[in-house]
C-alpha cells in the first residue's frame, strides 16, 4: 500500500491538513487500511523533503497545510501511468507461516489451515455484506457527497473479496497437498520394506531337505 502517493493524489486536489488527509484516505478505502495521524505527518515530512510537497500556511486554528509541488505532481502522474510491479511480490504473512510450519516438527498444518480458513471465510463474509450495503446505498465512512468516494470503495471491496475468495481456493489446495504428502510418506516404509531378498540355491535345498 502506497500512503505515500495516497496523500500526494490528495493533495493534488488542493491543500489539505494531516487530519484532513488521514480522514479523506480512509473515506476513499473505506477504512480498510486506517491511518494514523502520526503516518500521516511522518509521510508529509518525507514528501517534504523530497520536494513533493510544501508547506502552504495555517488556518486560524493552527492547522498546517502542505500543498503538492510540480514535482509531487509529476511523481503522482508516473504512478498513475506506471503498473504495479510483480517481480519482486509482496512477502505473504499466510504464505510464510504455512512454509515454515511444515518444516518444524509438531506443528498440525492440517489444523492451521483449517483456522485460516474459518478465519478467511468470516472476512469474506463481512465483505460481502458491507459490498451490499454499499450497492444499496449506504456511503464509505467520511465519504462527501459526490467525491467519488462511494465508487472508490466499492472497488476496494471488490478486490477484498476477489483476494480473499483466492485466498480460501489456495487453502483447499494446501489441504489436499498436505492429504497427498502424507500418503505418500506413509506408502514409502511399505515399498522400502519389499517382500524381501529370495533365498539362495543352497537354502532352498536345505529346506526341501528338511521337507522331505
Amino acid at each position: 500500500m502506497s500512503i505515500r502517493h495516497g496523500l500526494l493524489a490528495l493533495l493534488d486536489q488542493g491543500p489539505r491538513y494531516g487530519y484532513q488527509l488521514r480522514t479523506e484516505f480512509e473515506a476513499r478505502t473505506g477504512s480498510t487500511w486506517p491511518l494514523n495521524v502520526g503516518q500521516v505527518y511522518t509521510t508529509l515530512g518525507r514528501l517534504e523533503r523530497d520536494g513533493l510537497v510544501v508547506s502552504a500556511g495555517e488556518d486560524e486554528e493552527g492547522h498546517q497545510f502542505y500543498a503538492v509541488t510540480e514535482e509531487g505532481r509529476t511523481e503522482l502522474r508516473l504512478w498513475f501511468d506506471t503498473p504495479v510491479p510483480r517481480t519482486n511480490p509482496p512477502r505473504d504473512e499466510l504464505a510464510i507461516k504455512l512454509a515454515m510450519a511444515v518444516t518444524v516438527p509438531g506443528v498440525d498444518v492440517p489444523a492451521v489451515v483449517q483456522a485460516q480458513r474459518r478465519h478467511s471465510i468470516k472476512a469474506l463474509q463481512d465483505y460481502t455484506r458491507l459490498k451490499g450495503r454499499a450497492l444499496a446505498g449506504e456511503r464509505a465512512p467520511g465519504a462527501q457527497p459526490s467525491d467519488g468516494s462511494d465508487l472508490a470503495w466499492l472497488l476496494v471491496l471488490d478486490q477484498l473479496i476477489f483476494q480473499t475468495e483466492a485466498e480460501v481456493r489456495w487453502l483447499d489446495h494446501c489441504e489436499t497437498r498436505l492429504a497427498q504428502h502424507a500418503e505418500a510418506r506413509a506408502a514409502r516404509p511399505a515399498e522400502n520394506a519389499g517382500p524381501g531378498p529370495a533365498p539362495a540355491p543352497a537354502a532352498r535345498s536345505v529346506r526341501r531337505g528338511l521337507r522331505a
